[in-house]
């Protein structure tokens, strides 16, 4: 036998790492310090625990993250399928009832005999770790790393963190809202009567405006510099960059029409975290103002005057590394390259992103383990764009990202003729040259692919824009991670 792949850390990247190994005779210990060792922002020791949004955005064939996910499924993604199986209604975002996903991915990797999981925390990188005896060691200990973690990271890497403050949006108990004052739609109707809207005239808007900007939040520590992630900003901070920024930006009122028939001013988006509806977060409301000061201001909003809050937003510091000096586009560590990184940690933004990083990794490391010399997936996929952004980018400059087709190379000028219809047969034309550079980089590692996904995006160039779209969403396949996903327990 093998000698096993470590693992530290069991969120989303660390369980996807772990799964694709596992499931490819790779033994793995994973190595998770919850709840032994908690973290100020988890409330169990479940795998995979999501702890801010409960969306892994769009899912869509066409937008980036619904490409990334149709990759990921090709590889058949642990992650997306116990997403599918927890699924809550969410329009055209991939959303899930958060209990319920942990527990799929917990139960799959807890009863797969080739993981072992050990609840313990792992302090620091031993030279062994670090190159000098072969053992290959995967650190995907997250935005909240552990202070010993953290330490260790340092003197490995010789250098200090970079950094931004995430926020978390609050959540509300349903029958604490006034549903008389709410009403059910997605935007342009998309997915159906998904979310739960507050719409608010002009000077219901400039008061809550007005609230924001008097409010009273929480600051950083005087040697801690607030750098916000743009695509995460808190509502406060928003509101400070203009009167109509927040009507731009997640109190869009755009593709919603109230009960009158007429487009609110503004509109508050609430989007169930249970199946059973019971709790409803506030769609991009992340904070950091004070509790008390966050259930006086969100009040103000209608239906929610007499709301309960099962969770106010809060703030968190999100570590990440210098990505492009330390990391090569396998994410080994440049100094120490039986060591590699994985996750938020790396520069990636989000669970979607930081999970396609842990599957890459267990890519390569099945590849190794076979023999083989690894050929790095093509930046023209989106599991391949995100190391692109790692590896590529500035350093003097570097920032954590989402996918998105900006991180992608330009189309050739074939792709580019057959995408010459607007921005959606841009987009599709990048979706489908990801698909076919895809399938040609599994045929040359003979790795085989769930072709469901792939095929999906064939032939979107010529229906971007219609209904045939609608057909590239990808149906479940019967893989062994959705099999798992759905029984609660692994599969080989």
């Amino acid at each position: 036998m093998s000698d096993p792949v470590h693992i530290v850390g069991g969120g989303l990247a660390g369980s996807e790492c772990a799964w694709q190994l596992a499931r490819r005779g790779v033994p793995v210990v994973l190595h998770e310090m919850r709840p032994v060792q908690p973290t100020p922002a988890h409330k169990s020791g479940d795998l995979a625990e999501l702890v801010c949004s409960n969306s892994l955005r769009s899912d869509d064939p066409l937008h980036a993250a619904g490409l990334l996910k149709r990759e990921m499924e090709a590889f058949d993604s642990l992650i997306i399928a116990a997403a599918r199986t927890a699924a809550v209604p969410a329009g055209s975002a991939l959303a899930v009832d958060r209990e319920r996903f942990a527990a799929h991915v917990t139960g799959a990797l807890a009863g797969h005999p080739g993981v072992e999981l050990r609840r313990d925390e792992v302090t620091g990188i031993s030279a062994d770790a670090a190159g000098e005896a072969g053992v290959d060691l995967v650190i995907a200990t997250g935005p909240l790393t552990s202070p010993a973690m953290a330490a260790a990271l340092q003197r490995l890497l010789g250098s200090e963190y970079l950094y931004f403050y995430d926020a978390i949006a609050p959540i509300v108990e349903a029958e604490s809202l006034d549903m008389s004052r709410l009403f059910w739609q997605s935007r342009y109707g998309k997915g159906g009567d998904d979310y739960l809207n507050a719409p608010l005239d002009r000077e219901r808007y400039l008061e809550f405006h007005a609230a924001l900007l008097a409010a009273e939040v929480l600051t950083p520590h005087e040697f801690e510099q607030a750098i916000f992630f743009e695509g995460c900003l808190p509502i406060e901070e928003l509101a400070r960059r203009g009167v109509d920024t927040l009507r731009y930006g997640p109190m869009k009122p755009v593709g919603l029409r109230g009960p009158d028939g007429r487009r609110p001013w503004a509109v508050v988006q609430l989007r169930q975290e249970t199946l059973a509806r019971r709790q409803f977060n506030l769609v991009g409301f992340q904070s950091r103002m004070k509790w008390g000061e966050q259930q006086r201001v969100l009040r103000l909003i209608p239906g929610l005057e007499q709301a309960t809050f099962v969770r106010f937003g809060q703030i968190h510091r999100n570590t990440f590394i210098n990505a492009p000096s330390h990391l090569d586009v396998c994410y080994r560590v440049r100094s120490a390259p039986r060591v590699r990184l994985a996750g938020q940690l790396t520069g990636v933004e989000g669970y979607l992103e930081s999970a396609a990083t842990g599957l890459a990794i267990g890519l390569y490391l099945g590849l190794e383990r076979q023999g083989r010399e690894v050929e790095p997936l093509p930046a023209a996929t989106a599991l391949g764009a995100l190391a692109r952004h790692l590896t590529e980018s500035d350093p003097r400059h570097f920032q954590p990202a989402n996918v998105n087709y900006g991180l992608f190379p330009e189309l050739d000028e074939s792709s580019a003729k057959r995408g010459r219809r607007g921005a959606q047969g841009r987009r599709a034309a990048f979706a489908e040259r990801a698909a076919r550079e895809l399938a040609a980089w599994a045929e040359r590692q003979r790795l085989p692919l769930v072709r469901g996904p792939l095929a999906a995006l064939a032939g979107l160039a010529g229906t971007a824009g219609t209904a045939g779209t609608d057909a590239a969403v990808a149906a479940q396949t019967g893989t062994p991670a959705a099999a798992a996903a759905a029984a609660g327990k692994g599969a080989g």
